[in-house]
């Protein structure tokens, strides 16, 4: 593994980024991204992780992100573990469409990792990047928000549920946040 994305602070402010494998547009059923905000809920108040900033798209999942409690490396390996099993159970549950495709992608992604047996859901890796700079921080941010204008899913940040940008315009969103100033 690279040296160069790791969570070497561990008081520091860190912008991660999580990819369903092949990219696959995973999040955009609301029973997925359920999963994905009540695990997030579940990581702030059992493991001390700190969101200030998040944007859940079809296919990945981008955050700045600290903690007060667990390192953050642990956190996004338990989040990233358990709501792949959770996708998968779900994917049982619901009537999805495109179940057998979904499940056949997981499964072969799988075949190719030892330390995984079944399923692979989240590609390797949150690629950590450090921001110790209130402009990078900025810019992270700013990028974060933008992303579903950008993908064209709304006309502005603010309207967009699955987003942090709502808290930094006065509203209040679906994950508590702890705004960087």
């Amino acid at each position: 593994m690279s040296e160069k994305y790791k969570f070497r602070d561990p008081k520091g402010i860190y912008f991660v980024t999580g990819t369903v494998v092949h990219w696959i547009d995973l999040f955009t059923r609301k029973e997925f991204k359920h999963i994905i905000i009540d695990s997030l809920k579940y990581c702030q108040k059992e493991k001390g992780l700190i969101i200030h900033a998040w944007v859940l798209m079809p296919s990945h999942l981008h955050m700045v992100i600290s903690t007060s409690g667990k390192p953050l490396e642990t956190i996004m390996r338990d989040f990233k573990k358990y709501t792949s099993r959770a996708i998968i159970k779900e994917l049982d549950r619901i009537n999805e469409s495109r179940k057998e495709w979904l499940v056949r992608a997981f499964g072969k992604s799988a075949d190719k990792i030892k330390r995984v047996t079944s399923y692979k859901v989240w590609q390797d890796g949150n690629h950590p990047i450090h921001l110790d700079a209130n402009q990078l921080q900025e810019q992270k941010v700013d990028y974060i928000h933008n992303n579903p204008v950008e993908s064209e899913v709304v006309d502005e940040s603010v309207y967009y549920w699955y987003s942090s940008a709502r808290d930094y315009s006065g509203k209040k969103g679906l994950l508590d946040v702890v705004p960087l100033e």
